[in-house]
């Protein structure tokens, strides 16, 4: 069964640390690129950040730059999303989704069933 599963939000403080687990079965995660994506009460789905499968790189949308850090660990077919200095601000949903080319969030291949991350003091 092709999947992918998160992991790991919860309640923290401001200024706070949580680390996403984005688990997949199925297919082989490092053949695609990995976005993580979040959706707050009342808004729309934005993209946070996606890790090019191509070179490596990251690109990380600017509300979170410098506090969020994407990563791997191939042998375990799972990707991370370490965020640093939390703020209220980024309560919300958290998905990771799998594409080959970091495209539109519709056109991503595989996407996770979210997993809440709640910032408050």
């Amino acid at each position: 069964q092709v999947q992918l599963v998160e992991s790991g939000g919860g309640l923290v403080q401001p200024g706070g640390s949580l680390r996403l687990s984005c688990a997949a079965s199925g297919f082989t995660l490092d053949h695609y690129s990995v976005g993580w994506f979040r959706q707050a009460p009342g808004k729309e789905r934005e993209g946070v950040s996606c890790m090019r499968v191509t070179d490596g790189t990251t690109h990380y949308a600017d509300p979170v730059k410098g506090r969020f850090t994407d990563s791997r660990d191939n042998a375990k077919n799972t990707a991370y999303l370490q965020m640093n200095s939390l703020k209220p601000e980024y309560t919300a949903v958290y998905y990771c989704a799998a594409d080959p080319y970091c495209s539109y969030p519709d056109e991503y291949d595989y996407w996770g069933q979210g997993t809440q991350v709640t910032v408050v003091s």
